[in-house]
């Protein structure tokens, strides 16, 4: 069996550098000429405490690496307090804080929901190429696709797991014989089945961004890259969508346990989602997912940034715990229950060099069908900074935010 998953995942990294194009960058271009600013960064002379706030849903994988670095540097990192928050929330969260001088977060584990406007607003802490010190090697060995996506950080954050394709459409056989394969069916099926389909906010759902932005490409607008002069069939399709769909859910695991309790029957998913929530029994094992056909793959990647406004000590022991987290040992717990699946952002990572329990659930939870279903189809990132924050902001205004339950 683990000749298999070698094989799936030989096969799913050809996908990814195949359907990307790699775009050198001048922020790493050149990172062994450090800037002075990172080289002259010391470690602290006794352990500091950190704060880290997840707002991507992302901890289950992280937190392994953050624990493992604590036990590795005990003299640098005496604990870390592990937080949840809303990605809807917390750009005024850290605005609010350092507005007063009483920074509370230390490090930022975010999607490029809450990475935008957090850029936006001037609350992260440069780290490229301000710290390639620090960094620079490390995310040199980015995975093409993975280095996509950290490019649209505009170098204030790391890639720390990378993959979770979609969109999908996730189902239970026993509910729906035949899934829509096209946007059209979809909305027949929707109009047919009032009250059985639903997506996440996009602002706050992986899945939900995926859906969203993976129409215009197959709906073939004008422009998919620009979501307000260029989408003109995707809102229309989306406001037609909508007049069949009463609510929808503030965020992706409120979607999947609605499909799980039978008052849904089909929600967008994505690769990660698919297996994760199978494999920690929130979605029966004997659930279904479908691609439309011609999509377009969007990729999604979580984030760990730097908030403005960290002393010295606790800045040198957050970069060197980022470091860490893009070591090859690190990464391997990046397979972790196939949340980001598959999850590692850096080359030379394969399944046998991850935890036994991760090797599991990929034998039994993972898809047979996904390589081939993966390479079938072109693989982008998603829209970057601003253009993804207006979409945002109509999504909310035109299509859904006054129906969130």
């Amino acid at each position: 069996m683990l000749s298999k998953n070698r094989k799936f995942f030989a096969v799913l990294t050809s996908v990814t550098l195949v359907a990307t194009i790699v775009v050198a960058s001048p922020a790493v271009a050149n990172f062994k000429q450090a800037n002075p600013i990172g080289a002259a960064l010391k470690m602290p002379s006794s352990p500091v405490t950190l704060n880290l706030v997840d707002v991507a849903g992302d901890l289950q994988v992280v937190q392994p690496m953050v624990e493992s670095y604590m036990r590795r540097f005990p003299k640098r990192l005496a604990s870390v307090n592990f937080e949840t928050g809303d990605a809807t929330e917390i750009a005024a969260k850290l605005k609010a804080q350092q507005a007063a001088g009483k920074l509370q977060i230390d490090l930022l584990l975010t999607g490029n929901d809450a990475l935008a406007p957090s850029i936006e607003q001037g609350l992260l802490t440069k780290l490229f190429p301000d710290y390639n010190y620090q960094l620079g090697a490390s995310v040199s060995r980015y995975l093409p696709g993975a280095k996509l996506m950290w490019e649209q950080a505009q170098g204030y954050a790391i890639v720390d797991d990378f993959g979770n394709y979609g969109p999908l459409l996730q189902y239970l056989p026993k509910t729906v014989a035949k899934p829509p394969t096209t946007p059209a069916a979809l909305l027949d099926w929707v109009k047919a089945n009032p009250d059985g389909f639903t997506y996440g906010r996009p602002s706050n759902s992986g899945p939900g961004r995926a859906f969203v932005q993976g129409l215009p490409y197959i709906l073939g607008d004008k422009d998919p890259q620009d979501p307000i002069n260029g989408w003109d069939k995707t809102w229309a399709y989306l406001k037609d969508l909508g007049k069949y769909i009463p609510y929808y859910t503030t965020g992706t695991g409120k979607s999947m346990r609605e499909l799980a309790a039978g008052t849904k029957k089909i929600v967008p998913s994505s690769a990660g989602w698919d297996i994760n929530v199978r494999a920690i029994g929130t979605v029966p094992k004997e659930a279904k997912v479908v691609a439309f056909e011609n999509t377009t793959w969007m990729m999604d990647a979580t984030y760990l940034a730097i908030p403005k406004g960290e002393s010295a000590d606790k800045l040198a022991v957050a970069l060197d715990l980022m470091k860490w987290i893009l070591t090859p040992s690190q990464q391997a717990y990046a397979y972790d229950d196939g949340y980001m699946y598959p999850g590692p952002a850096i080359a030379g990572i394969v399944p046998a060099m991850a935890p036994a329990s991760s090797r599991k659930v990929i034998r039994i939870y993972g898809r047979p069908e996904y390589p081939a279903l993966l390479a079938k189809f072109p693989a982008l990132p998603q829209l970057p900074g601003k253009k993804l924050g207006a979409m945002f902001e109509k999504w909310d205004k035109e299509i859904g935010g006054d129906k969130l339950k």
